[in-house]
């Protein structure tokens, strides 16, 4: 079991506070403070990050009913970046240099991530980016409250070899950073337990891809040599539909070639005849099947928020739910919204998870969980069959990767880095 560290407030968030309550975007002459959300409304995303702008707008109504932060109410920013990558960091500037939020919640795909971390830079604001992704980053400004390779990617192909004796792998993916880089990840670790080459096919298709014919039979004749095979699949947002239905259309079952997924999970498959479906696999750190207290109160105050019983829960609202708490508590010990003050009072901070445990942020701004994996069942729901006996701190820097493996993070003085050499003693080992 993972130890969780003491916490490590800022020394000089107190020292500071009389400037930076003049520079904060939560004034004393505010009546609010401005909570910013970015998450694709429409376009390919859409099926994924809508069900986040309503986690964030329920969590700030919860947080309200409590009596606000700093004794003022908070006030929800809605931006609809629509899946445009661009429009992301034009969105982004407005929401902190017009809106002037406190803090902004959002992204789903790492090329909004990277979009927009240069405008979180240049104007010292924070992003909680609640989604798994490709590690190989570590910004100041940024907490990534979702996993990180070792807390998801690596821990499905270890499953699947030891457990179903999985041989053969199909990297499949969206053509587009976090498969990238998570496929190069997968694959070095692959060769480095003794995988060839020859056993390895990644495929990368384009976002909303909607033909998977060729793909799916490809997939099969892969599978076909008596190796068994799996398929890992990072294909995000709504081309997921269309690769699930025809796997069923050709006959691929679970049993004979099971699929593990990082990017499928209760939310999309609502919009699926689940049933062809049963068995194949998602690895994430939280399902809404989790049996824990906290989780079943979640769930009903969720459904009570949206008047539907129907509406589901999943990993990336855990995590924004992880990250909001995060930020309260961390400008709580601040005593303001002042970017300089949260961020040195952030690490450290541990707030429940809803799988009956607790989830810290580290000095590498990337938090504690367990690795769950479940099986899909015919109601749309998963049933787990694994979990880490402990917590799993993210691994910002890929240790499989040359370029990555001597690499550490630590945003805490006097270091403050994010990619700290240890071989050269330097920070700044990669160009990131």
């Amino acid at each position: 079991m993972f130890n969780l560290p003491a916490r490590f407030i800022g020394t000089l968030a107190a020292a500071a506070m009389g400037a930076s309550l003049a520079m904060s975007p939560a004034s004393a002459a505010d009546d609010t403070i401005k909570v910013g959300i970015l998450h694709s409304l429409s376009g390919t995303m859409a099926i994924s990050e809508t069900t986040l702008k309503d986690t964030m707008l329920f969590l700030i109504d919860e947080q309200n009913k409590k009596g606000g932060v700093l004794g003022k109410k908070l006030e929800a920013v809605v931006v609809d970046p629509a899946s445009d990558w661009p429009l992301f960091a034009e969105k982004a500037r407005q929401l902190i240099e017009q809106d002037k939020v406190a803090a902004v919640f959002g992204c789903w795909t790492s090329s909004s991530r990277k979009s927009v971390l240069p405008v979180f830079e240049e104007l010292n604001s924070m992003l909680f980016y609640p989604v798994q992704y490709e590690g190989e980053e570590s910004s100041r400004n940024v907490f990534y409250t979702g996993a990180a390779p070792n807390q998801q990617a690596i821990p499905a192909v270890d499953y699947l070899a030891k457990e179903e004796g999985v041989e053969r792998w199909v990297l499949a993916g969206t053509d587009y950073v976090y498969p990238q880089t998570t496929n190069k990840i997968l694959k070095a670790y692959l060769n480095a337990k003794g995988v060839k080459d020859e056993d390895i096919m990644i495929n990368y298709t384009p976002f909303g891809q909607s033909d998977w014919q060729t793909i799916v039979s490809d997939i099969k004749k892969f599978g076909s040599t008596g190796k068994k095979t799996a398929v890992v699949s990072t294909i995000n947002g709504d081309a997921n539909v269309p690769f699930y239905k025809e796997l069923a259309n050709q006959g691929i079952k679970a049993e004979d070639i099971p699929v593990v997924a990082f990017s499928v999970g209760e939310e999309e498959l609502a919009g699926l005849d689940t049933k062809p479906l049963v068995g194949h696999l998602a690895a994430w750190n939280y399902f809404q099947s989790v049996d824990a207290d906290a989780n079943a109160e979640f769930i009903k105050e969720w459904h009570a928020y949206t008047k539907n019983d129907k509406r589901v829960t999943n990993d990336p609202m855990e995590a924004t739910y992880i990250g909001f708490n995060m930020w309260v508590k961390a400008v709580e010990a601040a005593g303001t919204t002042d970017s300089n003050a949260v961020i040195d009072s952030i690490v450290g901070t541990s707030v429940p998870n809803l799988s009956g445990g607790y989830a810290t942020m580290m000095p590498n701004h990337h938090i504690t969980k367990p690795v769950l994996i479940g099986e899909v069942q015919d109601d749309g729901q998963f049933d787990i069959v694994y979990q880490t006996p402990g917590l799993v701190v993210g691994d910002e820097w890929s240790d499989y990767l040359p370029g990555s493996k001597d690499l550490i993070s630590d945003w805490r003085k006097p270091m403050s880095c994010g990619n700290f050499n240890i071989v050269s003693g330097k920070c700044g080992g990669v160009t990131n």
